[in-house]
């Protein structure tokens, strides 16, 4: 019901469906960082035109969350070419996304939103994402981060030369974070529109 309210006061229409599963971006990390499902969550979806500077104003309509005790965990790869994943031709498009979209990371709020609104003239975008679903949910973060909380998790090194998963990665394999105290509540599906 908060982030129905939260995002319907930014102007986002909503809709709950308690009876959705979780979509693989949010099982898989959160099983790999909970396993025994004893964190609430509600797993957002995506806006239908795709369009990055709606999903920067819809992290930023989250981001009292953060002040509430709310990890918001955006989950993707800063490469996600399927054609291109094993492919040794690929590990330098991969690596010149993931540099320009860690430099932009980094940046402060205003110049940060800008680049990452105009993200597919970035040095190899369309190549490393050919549609933008897995980068998205780096919008939504970016957007609840706000200015001065910039920071970046370490990135994994690619195995058999495959594009490794970054910034907007899964759950790192390197440094898995350490799970909160258990708040005793089960795991609940619900998707907010």
């Amino acid at each position: 019901a908060r982030v129905q309210a939260l995002l319907g006061a930014a102007g986002f229409a909503t809709a709950a469906d308690a009876k959705r599963g979780f979509d693989h971006g949010t099982f898989v990390p959160l099983k790999l960082t909970y396993p025994d499902a004893e964190v609430p969550t509600v797993q957002l979806s995506l806006n239908r035109g795709l369009d990055p500077a709606e999903h920067l104003a819809m992290g930023r309509a989250l981001a009292p969350l953060r002040d509430e005790g709310v990890l918001i965990v955006g989950s993707g790869m800063t490469y996600h070419n399927m054609r291109g994943f094993s492919d040794p031709r690929s590990v330098p498009v991969a690596e010149a996304f993931d540099a320009w979209l860690r430099e932009t990371a980094v940046l402060p709020e205003a110049q940060r939103n800008q680049r990452l609104g105009a993200w597919s003239t970035a040095p190899s975008a369309r190549q490393a994402h050919p549609r933008e679903e897995h980068l998205l949910p780096m919008m939504v973060i970016a957007g609840a981060a706000g200015a001065g909380r910039r920071r970046m998790a370490p990135t994994c090194a690619p195995r058999r030369a495959r594009p490794a998963p970054g910034l907007a990665g899964h759950a790192s394999r390197c440094n898995p974070p350490r799970p909160p105290r258990s708040t005793g509540c089960r795991r609940r599906g619900s998707a907010a529109r």
